[in-house]
């Protein structure tokens, strides 16, 4: 013990010649129960990571002057359920990047979420958690592996991120090959995000010119009133593996098992309105599929989420999916993939 903290002394002094310099531990441990029903066969459990995965992080930064910093995340998921580690196993299976910071913007490189995934979380009412999820129905593309983004100074309101992944597959000039972007506009209660992203297939090994890519398109606002939010989204999904179905296990027991649409539209229009230390949330999803089989779905949802402390809370969501023509959409949340068309939410939930 006494050799470990004769090193954290030294860093610490070492840290002390450069202003802004210093690393920390961060996380979140959410836990929850879930009921699910609609499905072959109702299911309740206690489970981790409804309202947002649980994880453990660090961060750093390290002044370089002149208004340069050097800058890393290390973030890994687990299940505090029963302690294991979540992302199949990965150590840093959330983000794990390092980069550098100037007034011109920063550069990072590593495991890191998508620009497009980012606008979508800033326009759900539901911060992409609990049963009412955009993810249910709204296609995106979470992270990028081998990445380098650049994000820009915010300026005038206005900032842009920029992704690009190689794929990093050996052989292949486009097998998993992943672009993306993001713009943002902010003027006092008004926030716009456009968002775009296209990869080529991972699994293909040897993608042909002709392959169409998987690309989602997001043009969302959120509009603040002082006594309620508003929230809109609209998004466009095309090519194979564009929308995910969370659940593949065919949860309804059809004959022929559905699969995701390789063509959609989608539209999330939403509420949340603040009361005292709580807020409630409402959203209404609306996928309309494209393809030959039309299998749409609907989802509506409300959610009450209520604050102990500032990094404490308490919270409540129900969800329910309408599905149409066959279409096997789930009501999941933040982590769990959902095992029928309606679903309840109670948990805790505390930051670090």
């Amino acid at each position: 013990m006494r050799k470990v903290m004769l090193a954290l002394a030294a860093s610490a002094s070492a840290g002390t010649a450069a202003a802004g310099t210093g690393v920390e531990l961060y996380g979140v441990i959410d836990m929850a129960l879930v009921h699910e029903s609609g499905g072959q066969a109702a299911l309740t459990k206690l489970t981790s990571g409804v309202e947002s995965g649980s994880r453990f992080g660090l961060r750093g930064r390290e002044d370089l002057g002149g208004g340069r910093a050097a800058v890393f995340v290390l973030e890994s998921g687990f299940r505090a359920d029963t302690g294991q580690a979540g992302q199949g196993g990965r150590l840093f299976g959330r983000q794990a990047y390092v980069g550098l910071e100037s007034r011109l913007g920063t550069v990072t490189l590593g495991l890191q979420l998508t620009p497009q995934y980012l606008a979508m979380a800033a326009a759900d009412p539901f911060d992409t958690g609990m049963a009412g999820d955009t993810e249910n129905l709204m296609g995106f593309a979470g992270t990028m592996e081998s990445s380098v983004k650049y994000a820009s100074p915010r300026w005038h309101g206005v900032n842009v991120e920029l992704a690009y992944a190689s794929g990093d597959k050996s052989g292949q000039q486009r097998g998993g090959h992943a672009a993306g972007g993001a713009f943002s506009y902010t003027s006092g209660p008004l926030a716009v995000h456009v968002g775009h992203h296209r990869r080529s297939n991972p699994a293909a090994p040897a993608p042909e010119p002709d392959q169409e890519p998987a690309s989602n398109t997001l043009l969302a606002a959120v509009y603040d009133f002082g006594v309620a939010k508003t929230h809109i989204a609209v998004g466009r999904d095309k090519g194979p593996d564009s929308t995910q179905m969370r659940d593949s296990a065919n949860s309804f027991g059809y004959a022929v098992p559905p699969g995701p649409s390789h063509d959609s539209r989608s539209i999330m229009l939403g509420l949340s309105i603040p009361q005292g230390a709580g807020i409630w949330m409402a959203s209404w999803l609306r996928k309309h599929d494209n393809t030959i089989g039309r299998q749409d779905a609907t989802q509506l949802a409300l959610g009450y989420r209520y604050y102990l402390s500032r990094r404490t809370d308490v919270y409540a969501a129900y969800g329910h999916m309408m599905n149409r023509n066959g279409a096997g959409y789930t009501v999941g949340n933040a982590t769990g993939n959902g095992s029928g068309d309606r679903a309840f939410n109670l948990g805790l939930r505390h930051t670090f």
